[in-house]
């Protein structure tokens, strides 16, 4: 009853039906897992009661000679028994990953709907460990340890019965003893908590350490940071280390306790039970019946701490899963959001104030017009608010406050879906994914035809390069397209760019990564691109926004002037002159 009785004071921890969407499609097989639990739990009383005829008849009468039904029953019982504790484990495993996918499909699809400032905040590790290996440890611990947990239960009750068959007096004894083994029990949920949450948090850390080594080994090996980054990843695992045994200090006596506890029960039992074999109250089979069963109801108590452990990681995940599942993103579509479509005569930006950080301004008061097939060039110092302007159009972000209009209709008003289709976007360091030219290429157009892809990696200048490959365009390019040069990455995401074809044209300092010769390459397929385009370009060599329509000069978050690039020139002490005359200068000495 005690084992029941946490098991439910458990569930008001944790709210079981919100796992019944995950358990309904597989209801039955979940049920039978269970269900199988209790025969195998009940059986353990069979070789207990049958002591009992034998000791007395056999044992100490020596009326009959031993009957062959009793050890031949015992190992007919204990087969039963082992086949139906096969079918339960089998039924549990495959329950268990069929619930552990559901979870881990949905924390993955919640995973893509949020905004881009939750990754800001997050360490690959903390990702993969709450999205992934939570969902792991939730139903795999569950199930397994709720199987043993049903079958210790029903074991339970049927030696009860057999304690109680035998003697009621010593039962009584048993009982007392088995609730005070579980009294501190209640008590064990709340100390580990905390310990639980610091262990998930150092484990991520171990992810991370690992993502950041892979990512980062050229940097590592570059600047001989082999020893620093074994130093690091030494204290994460003595920060583990330290939170593994606060775990085994402030867990792992309730076992101990369990023993001595156990053995008052066993030691109370035998010295009574001797007392009650005197004076005829019951049988040596009696005794040795009650011993048996004692010894069997007792023995898995012993060990039950582990379990318990285990049971507490699972409900904790679990929790975790179901915060994750409930995060509401803050940039999503509102309530009757329209579809934008691919035509649009004007974007305009009306008094935009933003800040990644409460009450740490990164956008003041920016208010500038764009028309169709215009190109706008943002220039400024770094950390002026340029890639924030544009990372606001497709909402990476939304404003504080202002507004983004597009034909006069707020961006926040068109499904998410409609806006960023028909937005094409080429960053400074595209992320190209592992696989082949071509199936990177198709991400801008899945449905596109072989010469709408060749098109593309014409107007790309990738053709000439794709032409020297083995494997053309079916070429592997390797995790992050490790395989291409910087020039070849860009060429790839522009290429995605224009199979794209959307009417408005981000190009996020698109080539400053590059050297001269790989940049004239891409500065080419890049104009390829922006033909009869709505292009918004951050620009970090000025010589290559000289034909913009309209610069805007962004400083400390400022529009500190907006105009063609002979305007800007006229103006006497103006920042874009200056920016421009100290590139120029700069130019010449390297001539």
């Amino acid at each position: 009853m005690q084992i029941i009785n946490k098991i439910k004071s458990t569930q008001a921890y944790v709210n079981y039906g919100r796992m019944w969407p995950y358990v309904k499609p597989i209801w039955f097989r979940a049920l039978m897992s269970m269900l199988i639990c209790i025969p195998i739990g009940s059986l353990d009383a069979v070789i207990a009661l049958a002591l009992k005829p034998y000791m007395d008849l056999v044992m100490v009468e020596k009326s009959i000679a031993s009957p062959w039904y009793i050890p031949l029953g015992i190992v007919a019982f204990t087969a039963l028994q082992g086949a139906l504790k096969y079918m339960s484990s089998y039924l549990s495993t495959w329950v268990g990953m069929k619930i552990t996918n559901g979870l881990k499909f949905d924390l993955y699809k919640k995973l893509l709907t949020l905004q881009t400032s939750f990754y800001d905040k997050q360490n690959s590790g903390d990702v993969v460990f709450q999205f992934n290996n939570m969902a792991d440890t939730a139903c795999s611990g569950l199930l397994s340890n709720l199987s043993v947990f049903i079958q210790r239960i029903f074991s339970s009750i049927s030696l009860v019965a057999v304690l109680f068959y035998n003697s009621w007096q010593l039962a009584l004894i048993a009982v007392v003893v088995l609730g005070c083994a579980f009294a501190p029990v209640a008590k064990l949920q709340k100390i580990i908590k905390s310990v639980m949450e610091k262990t998930v948090m150092a484990d991520s850390s171990i992810i991370t350490a690992y993502n950041e080594t892979f990512m980062g080994n050229k940097t590592i090996t570059s600047y001989n940071l082999e020893h620093y980054e074994t130093n690091k990843f030494k204290n994460i695992l003595s920060n583990i280390f330290t939170l593994r045994i606060k775990m085994v200090q402030k867990t792992q006596w309730l076992s101990p306790f369990m023993h001595v506890v156990v053995s008052v029960g066993i030691a109370g039992a035998i010295g009574y039970g001797s007392h009650l074999i005197m004076t005829e109250q019951i049988t040596s089979g009696n005794f040795v019946s009650f011993i048996t069963a004692l010894i069997l109801l007792y023995t898995p108590v012993k060990n039950l701490g582990n379990n318990l452990n285990a049971v507490q990681m699972s409900f904790f995940a679990i929790e975790q899963i179901f915060d994750k599942l409930n995060m509401v993103p803050e940039i999503r579509n509102k309530e009757n959001a329209i579809n934008m479509n691919s035509e649009h005569s004007k974007i305009e930006f009306k008094d935009i104030n933003f800040e990644y950080n409460a009450n740490v301004p990164v956008l003041k008061n920016i208010n500038f017009k764009v028309k169709k097939g215009e190109t706008v060039a943002f220039v400024g110092n770094s950390g002026g608010g340029k890639s924030t302007i544009v990372n606001l159009i497709p909402r990476f972000y939304d404003i504080k406050s202002g507004s983004i209009t597009i034909d006069d209709i707020d961006i926040r008003d068109y499904t998410l879906e409609s806006l960023r289709g028909n937005i094409a976007v080429v960053f400074q360091d595209n992320f190209l994914f592992s696989g082949t030219i071509k199936e990177n290429i198709l991400l801008g157009k899945q449905s596109a035809t072989d010469e709408e892809i060749n098109k593309a990696i014409k107007m790309a200048y990738l053709d000439e390069f794709i032409a020297t490959l083995k494997d053309g365009v079916n070429t592997q390019i390797g995790e992050r397209g490790i395989l291409l040069s910087g020039g070849q990455k860009q060429r790839v995401a522009i290429a995605r760019a224009f199979l794209k074809d959307a009417p408005i044209i981000i190009l996020d300092e698109a080539t400053s990564a590059l050297d001269n010769k790989a940049e004239a390459i891409v500065q080419k397929a890049i104009d390829n691109l922006m033909k009869d385009k709505t292009v918004f370009v951050i620009a970090h060599r000025l010589s290559t926004i000289k034909n913009a329509d309209r610069i805007a000069v962004i400083n400390k978050g400022h529009l500190v002037e907006l105009g063609n690039h002979e305007e800007l020139m006229l103006i006497d002490g103006g920042q874009y002159k200056a920016l421009y005359e100290m590139q120029f200068k700069k130019q010449e000495s390297l001539l």
